[in-house]
């Protein structure tokens, strides 16, 4: 007896749940020789809302951790990343249109930057703070916070990078207690969502990552804009058409509105860095007397 193949159905990824966009809008991805492969959900403005009102509601919880903890789950990413190399392996190569070895080479990167960053989990801190000299019997003392929800453009049409650039996004970011939006790359999305379905099956709660598909240049001013949006990255944002209002300088502008802090493109994938981890967390200082005596 013969049979259909199930074609698997790419969606969005927000506060843990994968709905359609509410427009009912899709785009069609296509291979590198241009064949179909598959629709994905054209996210709309309203699905951009959500998710921040997503990443809002799961920032207490995820922030509250424990850096230990938050370095445990980001570790049992890349476990769970590593269970699951073959389909990734399956849609890079076919959405970029690389072998199969090189593929699998991105796969092993990708592995590699969440435990990289997940080594930094409970030692930024001591880093990125720091015990200020003062005149007087007190402790003074500088701690990184997180910021709180962070909206980021993964690196778009990189060869190399539809899976590996979406991670070296979000690594950092969630790595310090905030949550994030993230537009994952345009024309090579399955990767992404297929990654959101790696976390969904993790330990990271529901909400600390939204994944979106669709065009940046549509759905990152409405994010860039939003009050409860504390900060930008903007990775994979150098492309974007500035005709459309959508450059990467209209959204910093926008962003100055609300008084964002935001972090510029970079060319290609952006490497595992220290000044990505602390890029979004501001720093307490809290003094405490030396004795009671």
């Amino acid at each position: 007896m013969t049979r259909l193949s199930v074609p698997k159905t790419y969606k969005l990824a927000i506060g843990g749940a994968f709905p359609r966009s509410e427009s009912g809008r899709t785009y069609e991805v296509l291979a590198a020789d241009g064949s179909f492969l598959a629709n994905a959900a054209k996210a709309s403005r309203k699905d951009a809302r959500d998710a921040v009102v997503a990443a809002r509601a799961a920032v207490a919880k995820w922030a509250g951790a424990t850096a230990y903890n938050r370095g445990q789950v980001i570790y049992r990413i890349a476990e769970l990343l590593e269970g699951r190399r073959a389909q990734f392996i399956d849609e890079i190569s076919r959405t970029e249109g690389v072998s199969a070895a090189e593929a699998s080479a991105q796969v092993d990167l990708a592995i590699d930057v969440w435990v990289w960053y997940a080594g930094w989990a409970d030692k930024y801190a001591q880093v990125a703070g720091n015990a200020n000299p003062v005149a007087g019997p007190y402790f003074n003392l500088s701690v990184p916070e997180p910021t709180g929800v962070v909206a980021a453009v993964a690196p778009q049409g990189v060869t190399g990078g539809s899976l590996l650039g979406i991670v070296s996004v979000a690594a950092p970011i969630i790595l310090t207690g905030n949550t994030v939006v993230v537009i994952a790359d345009e024309a090579a999305p399955l990767s992404a969502i297929s990654l959101a379905e790696v976390l969904a099956t993790s330990d990271v709660p529901g909400g600390v990552v939204n994944t979106l598909t669709g065009s940046p240049a549509e759905i990152m001013p409405w994010l860039a804009a939003h009050a409860d949006v504390n900060a930008l990255d903007l990775a994979g944002a150098g492309g974007l058409d500035g005709a459309s209002g959508a450059s990467w300088v209209d959204l910093q502008l926008a962003a100055a509105e609300t008084l964002k802090r935001v972090l510029p493109p970079v060319a290609g994938v952006p490497r595992p860095a220290l000044e990505r981890i602390s890029a979004f967390v501001e720093t307490k200082t809290v003094w405490h007397t030396k004795s009671m005596l």
